[in-house]
């Protein structure tokens, strides 16, 4: 899909950058997750950035309730007037969830795109960060919310299995899968633009991935933030692609 012009300059009345860009951006990234859904297909949506989660909601929601697994570094849970950027990708889970400006967080009249309840935030590790700037804290919401010294201290798989059995107490449709690059340990993973020290280990990625695809429930996955200008021969790509495989494809000879 083509990407909208990039306008440098929050706009005045809600403090972001591309309000309007994104609103339309994300209504056409819907259409198009939309039609691979209604063919019983299994979307994988490869991002720039994290506003793209507001298209994959927004296909979702059209089509009922679903939940969200959100793999991330980052809460992204920034409201405009906090944000140090005003670039949407610093509060896409807040928008999702219904909170900031009414031109992304209600499109089509659907806010939220997702309840809060219906919500599991997996891995990130900005709370220190975000508080500085003065975020509000993610942990202080409907949503279940596991952060990297949690997830590393009970076992990345045993974490996701808890997350599955709290997806699982609502009416879901089913839930989308949000990968974030820089949830991954940042000495594997520096082709990110947003970087912190620590994070997950390819096989904690893989052994989540496999977890929530095994589960039946997942109905689509979108990966953001790699940036291959950082990656000038491949291999950090190579490596991250192989964590993704082995978490999701299927192994067709066992």
């Amino acid at each position: 899909m083509a990407v909208p012009s990039h306008d440098p300059r929050r706009d005045p009345d809600t403090l972001l950058l591309n309000p309007l860009a994104i609103r339309d951006f994300s209504r056409r990234l819907a259409d198009a997750v939309g039609g691979i859904l209604d063919r019983g297909r299994f979307p994988i949506v490869l991002g720039g950035d994290c506003s793209i989660l507001i298209g994959s909601m927004l296909a979702l929601r059209r089509r009922g309730r679903y939940g969200l697994f959100f793999l991330d570094g980052h809460a992204d849970f920034y409201h405009p007037e906090a944000s140090p950027t005003g670039a949407v990708s610093d509060m896409d889970l807040a928008i999702v969830t219904g909170h900031g400006p009414t031109v992304l967080t209600d499109i089509e009249s659907r806010r939220p795109l997702v309840t809060e309840e219906d919500v599991v935030v997996f891995g990130y590790r900005d709370a220190e960060e975000a508080a500085h700037y003065g975020s509000r804290d993610v942990r202080n919401t409907a949503m279940k919310v596991y952060d990297l010294a949690t997830v590393q201290a009970l076992g990345a798989k045993e974490v996701a299995a808890q997350a599955l059995d709290h997806l699982g107490r609502g009416k879901l449709a089913g839930f989308w899968i949000h990968l974030d690059a820089d949830v991954l340990d940042d000495a594997v993973m520096p082709a990110v633009d947003y970087r912190l020290p620590g994070g997950l280990s390819p096989t904690e990625l893989s052994a989540v991935l496999r977890t929530l695809v095994d589960s039946g429930k997942a109905v689509g996955l979108e990966i953001t933030v790699f940036n291959p200008a950082l990656d000038p021969n491949g291999s950090i790509a190579h490596r991250f692609v192989r964590s993704i495989a082995d978490g999701i494809v299927m192994d067709h000879g066992a």
